[in-house]
């Protein structure tokens, strides 16, 4: 489910360091030179961007990610069979903490996306998920592709219909556009930044000018870097919650709100916020000026140009540009979490022909037969300190049974996380199953920021 309301607070961490050597590569390109432009359809899911990309003749899903300068293949189960190619061992470090992991390089694939293919990709294989990607969209994500798809076309992305448009930058011609902004691009290893800036509310009568990565591989809204600037600092007013998941486990930072964030002449007003301490962000430091990131629920509110052959990009406001930014105000880090056998009751009507006791009617009885069928299920991950779910007593690996009344496997994770997110004070009513054991709890979504 994609809700254009929804802010999901998952964001992922692929700021990967890699610290083998890289190895060059060939540019996405269309099959046929004389292509003008491709339409793809994407599914949106969190405030992310799930396209169809062919590995080697295999159809898989993948991430868009503009904060990324490699491919990233991971979660591959028997099904999922890749023949991946001149393969060597590799070690990467990514945010979350000094920790590497071992992963493989693959050199010479065959990505395709739509019409558009790459005979010589690099794909960087981690061995094991470690950031749950799968669980935390409630479907099956193998991996994230970037740069190479970015860097020769020019992207139309319109959140709205769910598509993106590449233009062949060759033919491309640009439509007039009244209501259009444009910003230049800066790039640094090959990651998009633009400037813009944030007015604090520790100080909103200033507007702080900032360096920001466009990052459509990130749900939230705004990340600021601590002490990137004297003027980035703790806010007064704020909330520890969970910011996704790092090479190292769970990553906290600080949830807030800005007075105002601008990006050109467009104005949002009271977007959410997470600060982000040094440690947690060592290695997305390298560039000396980033101050932070711009994610998926900033850019879902434009329709956006991404045009790296011309290091620009251009904004325009779409139906969603005022709809209020809102956060998870329960504490709970809700995951997908397989197939389980759920009983379920059928009610049968049956007429009874040869019964009169009413008259020139038939009678009608109501049967009922139990059946088994596997549903979705879904648990908790992670728990907030000193939330409302965790001050109700809600713990890490509880199943959820029922939501307010109704089965967790008529919904879908992304209609669980905007129960969370719909208002200040509501009630939410959870079973759930602890260890064998079912129970009940209740609590109130809270405002804190």
């Amino acid at each position: 489910m994609t809700n254009s309301r929804s802010s999901v607070l998952f964001s992922l961490f692929f700021g990967l360091f890699f610290t083998s050597l890289t190895f060059g590569q060939l540019a996405f390109k269309f099959s046929n030179a004389n292509q003008k432009k491709q339409r793809v359809k994407f599914q949106l899911i969190n405030n992310l961007i799930i396209i169809p990309v062919e590995l080697n003749g295999k159809e898989l899903k993948f991430i868009l990610d503009s904060g990324v300068n490699k491919t990233i293949l991971f979660n591959l189960s028997q099904n999922d069979s890749v023949g991946l190619n001149n393969v060597e061992r590799v070690e990467l470090r990514g945010l979350g903490g000094d920790r590497s992991v071992e992963a493989l390089i693959s050199k010479k694939n065959r990505v395709k996306v739509g019409k558009m293919v790459n005979e010589n990709e690099n794909v960087y294989v981690i061995l094991k998920d470690y950031f749950d990607l799968s669980g935390k969209m409630g479907k099956t994500i193998h991996g994230i592709i970037g740069f190479s798809l970015l860097r020769n076309f020019i992207l139309k992305i319109n959140y709205k219909n769910k598509t993106i448009d590449f233009y062949n930058a060759k033919y491309y011609k640009p439509n007039p556009c009244r209501k259009c902004e444009t910003l230049p691009l800066e790039f640094y290893r090959n990651k998009p930044f633009i400037n813009a800036t944030v007015r604090l509310n520790e100080d909103p009568k200033k507007d702080t000018a900032v360096k920001l990565l466009i990052d459509t591989g990130g749900s939230d809204a705004i990340w600021l870097f601590e002490d990137t600037k004297s003027e980035i600092k703790s806010p007064k007013k704020y909330f520890t919650d969970i910011l996704g998941e790092g090479l190292s486990g769970t990553i906290y930072g600080k949830r807030a709100r800005l007075n105002r964030f601008t990006i050109a002449s467009f104005d949002l007003k009271s977007p959410t916020v997470s600060y982000l301490d040094t440690t947690t962000t060592r290695n997305a430091r390298r560039f000396k000026e980033r101050n932070g990131s711009i994610g998926g629920e900033v850019l879902k509110r434009f329709i956006v140009w991404l045009d790296y052959p011309n290091r620009q990009l251009i904004l325009k406001k779409n139906a969603d540009f005022s709809t209020p930014f809102n956060y998870n105000m329960s504490g709970l880090d809700i995951v997908y979490s397989g197939k389980i056998l759920v009983r379920e009751e059928n009610m049968a009507e049956i007429k009874d022909p040869f019964n009169q006791s009413i008259p020139n009617q038939n009678s009608v009885r109501f049967v009922a037969s139990f059946s088994y069928k596997f549903r979705q299920s879904f648990r908790i991950k992670n728990v907030v300190p000193d939330s409302p779910a965790d001050r109700a007593g809600l713990q890490k690996d509880d199943l959820i049974l029922r939501i307010n009344g109704r089965p967790s496997y008529e919904f879908k994770l992304g209609q669980i996380l905007y129960k969370f997110q719909e208002k200040p004070y509501k009630k939410i009513k959870l079973l759930i199953q602890r260890r064998g054991r079912k129970m009940r709890f209740e609590f109130f979504l809270e405002k804190r920021v």
